[in-house]
């Protein structure tokens, strides 16, 4: 795939998620009037008034959080469910959760037939997270918030990541790395990105 020669080429070294992203076809996850370009680096839409990221911008992030094999990874904002297929190659489990119930059927469908068995999707509220399956060791979030959201980093374990784009929804945003420590948190800002806004409640 010519993204994954363009990431080595712009210096990612990562080749845990370098790998990761070789194992997804991100065509899968494309479907309609931009399938043909499935293979570029460039955010597409999708259903629902969202978007899948561009590759570039989905391996970083997925470095950022650096996945161990044993990890439990909160993924909030299914979208094409291509992030979470990424990480399902990282992470021990995956918990994937949208707004948009038509997306989360989508993404469970792909998983099925890609035979991708880490995977839980769930339709809801993404800003409240999945208290009942906390704590996690890593949390992504592909839709920004003005701030981290207060019931996501309760639910982060000691040590845990987060990874997500802070800032209003009008105007860039930047890319945010979050460490929970013994005594709070310690923030990194990576890079400044755009995304759809973070939004509470169910989409119709």
């Amino acid at each position: 795939m010519q993204f994954l020669f363009n990431l080595r080429s712009q210096g990612m070294t990562d080749t845990r998620v370098l790998n990761a992203m070789e194992k997804v076809d991100r065509g899968q996850y494309i479907r309609g009037t931009f399938s043909d370009r499935a293979y570029e680096d460039t955010p597409l839409p999708i259903a629902c008034g969202q978007t899948i990221s561009q590759p570039s911008i989905v391996a970083l992030m997925t470095a950022a959080l650096d996945v161990q094999p044993r990890d439990k990874v909160l993924e909030i904002g299914t979208g094409s469910g291509y992030q979470a297929a990424i990480l399902s190659h990282l992470a021990r489990r995956v918990y994937t959760v949208d707004r948009h119930r038509k997306l989360v059927r989508a993404a469970r469908a792909i998983f099925e037939a890609e035979n991708i068995a880490n995977i839980t999707a769930f339709t809801a509220d993404g800003s409240w997270g999945l208290e009942q399956l906390a704590p996690f060791d890593r949390i992504i979030l592909t839709a920004a918030s003005e701030d981290p959201p207060g019931p996501l980093l309760a639910q982060l374990r000691i040590g845990g990541i987060m990874v997500l784009p802070v800032g209003q929804s009008d105007t860039v945003q930047t890319l945010v790395k979050v460490l929970k420590t013994e005594s709070g948190f310690d923030y990194n800002e990576l890079r400044p990105v755009r995304f759809v806004p973070l939004l509470e409640g169910l989409g119709k």
